[in-house]
């Protein structure tokens, strides 16, 4: 492991008032997400794993294309979330369309040849289970609370909630949505970040995005300092040691957190969830540090989030 100190806050990105402050998702997100994971697979000590998750991926792709029509956000809630700067679609004041239970089960049944026989397991509770199980897996999901979840579940259900929050994502504007009261959670859902981009090419082009665990959007943060915190003193960045640096830790002394930053300049075909799954190592390795994860990936529960 290699790390690299920090020791001033550094230059905020020139031209503030031209930055594309949020990035909401693009119509071919999990497309693009897959096609990364089996990029990553090759030669990877976790292949297997990471073709199996490219393939739960390719099955969102097509679930959110197929999804039907759902309720669309109240103009006037979407106006009080903008003047009051909250998340118009946070899990805990939005009712879920029901039809992310189909996206759930669609997406269970499209596994079930391409899983050993303890996922096929797992895939059949999802593509049985009842209605009101799963939306109690559901809340369990959302507010990463592990007692009496399902973990071998889990990250089909919680790839359901990202298909159908994708979805209400996309339907939205960047003019209907505020800068985020606290900026660590995504304007549009108040979720957790799974990772910061830095970002390549146009007016985008070396800035930083927190991408949002659950509904893919990105929101715009200054560099060199704490994404968790705010903390700009003493940030130190961490790899694992003969690797390309394209994933890299960035760790707060303040709240002894950790977040990981993809650099597209490295690879421009880095993606924050895919790339965060392929670097799982690091994740141990900062563990061993002593610090906690400040972010989450649905696709695979460990780490809780840091404390806010």
């Amino acid at each position: 492991m290699t790390a690299t100190t920090i020791l001033q806050p550094g230059q905020i990105e020139a031209g503030a008032a031209a930055i594309p402050e949020l990035r909401l998702p693009p119509p071919d997100l999990f497309t693009t997400r897959a096609r990364r994971l089996r990029q990553l697979a090759e030669g990877h000590a976790l292949g297997d794993y990471l073709r199996f998750i490219a393939s739960l991926v390719e099955a969102q792709q097509t679930a959110l294309m197929n999804l039907p029509a759902t309720q669309p956000a109240d103009a006037t809630l979407l106006a009080r979330c903008l003047t009051y700067r909250m998340p118009p679609f946070a899990p805990a004041g939005w009712r879920r369309d029901p039809v992310w239970i189909g996206v759930a089960r669609e997406l269970a049944a499209a596994l079930g040849s391409a899983a050993n026989a303890t996922a096929r397991e797992a895939l059949a509770r999802v593509r049985d289970g009842s209605d009101a199980w799963l939306d109690s897996q559901a809340d369990q999901v959302l507010s990463w609370d592990r007692e009496g979840l399902d973990v071998a579940c889990a990250p089909v259900i919680g790839a359901a909630l990202q298909v159908y929050w994708t979805h209400l994502a996309a339907s939205l504007t960047p003019e209907q949505v505020a800068r985020p009261e606290h900026p660590n959670l995504c304007p549009v859902c108040g979720s957790h970040p799974v990772a910061s981009v830095v970002r390549v090419g146009g007016s985008e082009s070396g800035l930083r995005y927190l991408q949002c665990a659950l509904c893919s959007s990105e929101w715009h943060v200054v560099r060199t300092q704490c994404s968790n915190c705010a903390n700009g003193k003493d940030i130190a960045y961490y790899n694992v040691e003969g690797d390309a640096g394209i994933v890299r830790a960035e760790a707060c002394p303040e709240c002894e957190t950790y977040l990981k930053v993809v650099y597209m300049e490295k690879d421009p075909h880095a993606e924050a969830m895919a790339d965060d799954l392929a670097s799982l190592a690091l994740d141990v390795l900062m563990g061993e540090q002593g610090l906690s994860r400040s972010g989450i990936n649905l696709l695979m529960v460990h780490g809780d989030p840091a404390d806010n």
